[in-house]
């Protein structure tokens, strides 16, 4: 009688330790200017130097990688995120230090990265444990602009989820509204067509294909580049699962106001978009959640004495270290795996 007392207790633990393992979170975050302090000559980043303006020391550059860690380990409450995209990062030792050298070490965590043109050397990576996800292949699309230039690259990793789901994530960092929202738009453009052309070019070799998109695009979910994304192109053949949706509103599930704030304004400038297939649940993976949700924990906030309300706990405010976590907050989505299979029988039933 003793035993079977502690049967439902026990089948509830397996149940959940089983859903628990056909979900994964996928996390965007852009950790503001995750620089070492070592001088790297190819690029400009002698502001992030000991003996710079900054003051950048060893100690702030560690405190500022076990911030980080933090924050992605508190994202779930149930679980650390299966993949994870990370923009304003300096070069690969930062993120060995943030993968190698915290608590992260634990959870077999490996990474993709290269060097981008960005003149400061800040780059877009992709995070992902091993055990969970399983890259084939990583493009980088390159963006130029028409005026000449160029800016950081476009990451797509391509791989396995769960051991069969086929899933393309993209990490985007497009570039600034530096010197104004309207005199820079026609650069994000240029990234929002590289992006375009590389979405178009795998749906039209893989029609309904599993894609999930992230990344601070610099612009609002109903701004043009954006609006490119989620317009069909009408000279391929499309259907509702190669749709891209964008998942990003002017608020999160998580009811937070935007992902920054600029002079008293909240921005939603890092988002999550996604194909129809994933949106819907039609290729083997679905949404458990109908919105990208932005993590508002109230340790990543701090009052904002001079626009009221909030603001993120930033790093620097200008050239005054201040400690912080980053000055945007972290997005992220939750993917769950899908029978189609018993689904499509069920529904012959």
């Amino acid at each position: 009688m003793k035993k079977r007392k502690y049967l439902p207790a026990i089948c509830l633990f397996l149940f959940l330790a089983t859903a628990q393992g056909q979900q994964a979170r996928i996390m965007f975050y852009n950790v503001e200017n995750l620089f070492d302090t070592e001088d790297d000559p190819l690029t400009d980043d002698n502001e992030f130097l000991p003996d710079s303006g900054r003051f950048w020391t060893y100690e702030r550059y560690w405190r500022k990688v076990v911030r980080i860690y933090q924050v992605i380990s508190a994202v779930d409450r149930w679980d650390m995120p299966a993949v994870i995209g990370l923009c304003e990062i300096e070069n690969r030792r930062v993120l060995e230090k943030l993968v190698y050298d915290t608590p992260l070490s634990g959870y077999d965590y490996r990474f993709i990265h290269r060097d981008s043109p960005d003149p400061r050397g800040i780059d877009v990576a992709l995070l992902y444990r091993k055990a969970i996800f399983k890259p084939d292949t990583a493009e980088w699309l390159h963006v130029t602009f028409k005026e000449g230039g160029e800016t950081r690259e476009i990451l797509k990793v391509t791989g396995i989820l769960w051991k069969d789901v086929r899933v393309h994530f993209y990490v985007n960092h497009w570039p600034s509204r530096s010197g104004g929202a309207t005199s820079s738009a026609a650069k994000r453009i240029s990234a929002a067509t590289s992006l375009k052309g590389s979405m178009d070019s795998l749906f039209s070799r893989e029609p309904g294909a599993n894609v999930i998109m992230m990344g601070d695009f610099n612009d609002e979910p109903w701004d043009g580049s954006l609006q490119l994304l989620t317009a069909p192109n009408p000279a391929i053949s499309y259907d509702s699962a190669s749709q891209i949706v964008n998942l990003s509103g002017k608020k999160g599930i998580s009811n937070a106001n935007g992902t920054l704030k600029h002079e008293g304004a909240w921005n939603v400038f890092d988002q999550f978009l996604v194909s129809g297939a994933v949106k819907f649940g039609s290729n083997g993976i679905n949404l458990k959640e109908g919105q990208a949700e932005i993590f508002s924990a109230p340790f990543l906030l701090e009052p904002d004495d001079y626009y009221f309300g909030s603001r993120p706990f930033r790093t620097y405010i200008g050239p005054t270290y201040h400690n912080g976590f980053s000055d945007h907050l972290p997005v992220s989505v939750v993917v769950e795996k899908v029978d189609n299979r018993r689904q499509e029988s069920g529904d012959r039933r």
